[in-house]
């Protein structure tokens, strides 16, 4: 095997057209960051980059359901992600974005490139355009029936029920997502890459050259390359993305699969221009044959980073081409698929709020439960048990032994070793070669294994202590409990170095509890790390417990999601009642509606259905008006709010008590009452005309 003299780690780009969830998070990110931290820790040269995917349909799709434009949507998602990222751990030494200045000469010039040394193939198609919205629509922009499964809401690129692949011409009964039109089929001219013309050189490349890579990552490339690949088109009828530099592709952008893994070489570009002292040209994390590039991705983008970005650099000319990518498969949440647009997620920025301080909790049970070879599943409830039992009962409960037992009998000072017994040498061999272990998984990307390791010289630890019982032997040989210590705190030590690439934060919570400032990742194993005399800090417990409540209430966050998807599936096909026969304009002058102010709000004893409200009309008089909404609202909730309302119905008498009006108020499909009112804030009394 080679020996590569720098790693550059690339993690996949993720859409910002929302935050990140624990799919990704298991999937790609926490990987990929333990990977780098372990090169680190070695002492090896390594890049890691990041940033976010900002062009491409999702994110005009995103933009036009909230009324602003794509950059809007970029900017506030790619802050999002970026902060979560860093506040989670995750330790790029770059995030930056694809709609960077750097990116956009990039991309456009590599395929500028492509373009004038012929390696493109200029196509004309047909394909669906939208004759009310005036555009050629990309696939997402395409709804209709799946044709394996009936999903009468698949996508043009893929049913999200089924998960078959499609194409837009196969769905059945197709329409416009943008207007809702029929489409129509168009000619139009965009540019491909050949990949047909390289399935030969793939073949060899993978196949017969990287036999090493995962199982899943390689059969996928397998099952592509025993079929005949077609050109795939690196350009898109689109008005947001990086413009084609070619005359004649006036709205045209570059297709976000060729667009995107450029910002892996863009971004490093950036990094080095700014900081070229540290990490010098760009061009050596690129294009230098002693560099390995390893791409972290999902089981959903394998086909672009082990196909299509390669083919894109081979054709290209200069750049180095992936070592390995070790695609995991998917995160199931609660053994149902994770999906973004129905909500069914863990989102990291929430779970950052809702579990403060915990963030090695959620990579230790990710690391643990991680979909390396098969799609795996996280629940709550399994959170919980491996906090409460394998991180508080056998990590944080031995370290806490070992330096409460030093404390007690040494007011925390390292005791000497001296004389060993069976049981300490014993001990000792069962964790000297922990570091071999752990490397050996680690370098083949065996995270959750090389994380069992790690949690092992816990195990080992808490067995020693129990055997031992130093408490016991304090009493009767000072000298022997002090050998007992002594290497339980090398243990201690141990760990600390050994969870450094899993758990980062609690590492160096320890390291400092021990006052462990200067480490080698090759010390690891040795029973020496801790000098007799050495001081420890004060001790306190590394992780606490779950309580039930706190899952609950997770769970009960997730049943809600559930019951709000069921919901909008029932309404899916809605339509309004019809517009009721037209009235002479004089008798809709006649109604007088106006704004109020609501003072005061109070439930009408003996009644379900009616609240009180006490209204400020700007009359100068209170204003007492029922409505029968209070199934949907919480009276405290209302007070200080502003209605609309009818002032000139002839007062009606209801459970004893006079309404004078009609509060308006708009009826959903499900049955719920929702209250009218203005965008803006208007005096009480003001008029609706």
């Amino acid at each position: 095997m080679k020996h590569f003299k720098r790693t550059t780690v690339t993690a996949a780009l993720p859409y910002a057209n929302g935050g990140v969830h624990i799919g990704h998070l298991a999937g790609v990110y926490v990987p990929a960051d333990i990977y780098v931290r372990y090169l680190r820790l070695k002492k090896e040269d390594v890049i890691f980059i990041g940033g976010s995917d900002e062009h491409g349909v999702p994110i005009t799709i995103r933009a036009k359901k909230e009324g602003c434009t794509p950059q809007d949507i970029c900017d506030r998602y790619h802050k999002i992600i970026k902060d979560s990222f860093k506040e989670f751990g995750i330790s790029f030494d770059i995030y930056s974005r694809t709609t960077s200045p750097t990116h956009n000469k990039l991309a456009s010039d590599f395929f500028r490139k492509l373009y004038d040394d012929g390696k493109l193939i200029e196509k004309e198609t047909e394909q669906y355009y939208d004759p009310e919205a005036h555009q050629f629509l990309a696939d997402r922009y395409i709804m209709g029936t799946c044709p394996h499964c009936g999903n009468e809401r698949a996508y043009g690129d893929q049913c999200e029920k089924c998960g078959s692949d499609l194409s837009p011409m196969e769905l059945i009964n197709p329409h416009s997502t943008i207007s809702g039109a029929k489409p129509e089929i168009r000619k139009t001219k965009n540019w491909y890459l050949p990949l047909n013309e390289y399935q030969d050189w793939l073949k060899q490349w993978i196949l017969e050259g990287h036999k090493e890579w995962r199982p899943n990552v390689y059969g996928q490339c397998k099952s592509w390359l025993d079929m005949d690949l077609q050109p795939r088109a690196m350009t898109r009828d689109l008005d947001w993305g990086i413009p084609v530099p070619v005359k004649g592709a006036e709205g045209k952008v570059l297709y976000v699969w060729f667009d995107a893994p450029i910002g892996y070489i863009s971004n490093t570009k950036e990094l080095c221009d700014k900081e070229p002292e540290k990490w010098g040209s760009w061009e050596k994390w690129w294009k230098d044959e002693d560099t390995r590039l390893i791409h972290f991705i999902g089981k959903d983008n394998i086909v672009f980073h082990c196909l299509i970005f390669p083919v894109m650099l081979k054709a290209h000319g200069g750049y180095i081409l992936p070592d390995n990518v070790p695609a995991n498969e998917f995160l199931n949440l609660e053994n149902d698929k994770i999906s973004t647009s129905r909500n069914w997620a863990v989102w990291l920025d929430e779970y950052l709020r809702d579990f403060p301080g915990k963030q090695d909790v959620l990579r230790y049970v990710l690391t643990a439960n991680a979909p390396e070879t098969k799609d795996n599943n996280f629940t709550w409830k399994d959170f919980q048990e491996r906090n409460n039992s394998e991180l508080v009962g056998i990590y944080g409960n031995f370290v806490n032994r070992a330096l409460q037992l030093t404390k007690k009998y040494w007011n925390g000072v390292v005791p000497a070793a001296g004389e060993l017994l069976d049981v300490d040498k014993q001990a000792i061999a069962e964790f000297k070669d922990v570091k071999d272990k752990m490397e050996a998984l680690l370098d083949v990307f065996k995270f959750r294994d090389a994380q069992k390791e790690a949690m092992n010289l816990a195990r080992i630890g808490n067995k020693y202590i129990t055997e031992c019982e130093p408490w016991k032997v304090w009493k009767t040989d000072k000298k022997r409990c002090e050998t007992i210590l002594n290497i339980s705190l090398q243990l201690v030590a141990n760990l600390s170095i050994a969870f450094e690439p899993f758990l980062p934060f609690s590492s160096k919570d320890l390291r400092e509890m021990i006052g462990l400032e200067k480490f080698e990742w090759s010390q690891l194993g040795s029973t020496d790390l801790l000098a007799p005399g050495h001081q420890l800090g004060e001790p306190h417990l590394l992780f606490e417990k779950i309580e039930d409540d706190v899952i609950q209430k997770q769970l009960d966050k997730l049943a809600a999601t559930k019951v709000a998807n069921e919901k909008a599936e029932e309404l899916k096909d809605y339509k309004a009642e019809p517009v009721k026969e037209n009235i002479p304009f004089d008798e809709w002058e006649k109604l007088d509606i106006r704004v109020g102010h609501i003072k005061d709000c109070q439930k009408v004893k003996k009644s379900n259905k009616l609240l009180q409200f006490t209204l400020d009309d700007g009359s100068g008089k209170d204003r007492t008006i029922l409505s029968g909404i209070a199934k949907f609202y919480k009276p405290e909730d209302l007070v200080g709010k502003d209605v609309l309302f009818i002032a000139n119905l002839a007062p009606r008498k209801m459970m004893g008590i006079e309404s004078q009006g009609m509060i308006l108020s708009a009826l959903n499909a499900d049955g719920s009452l929702a209250l009218t009112t203005t965008f803006s804030k208007v005096l009480p009394g003001s008029q609706i005309g």
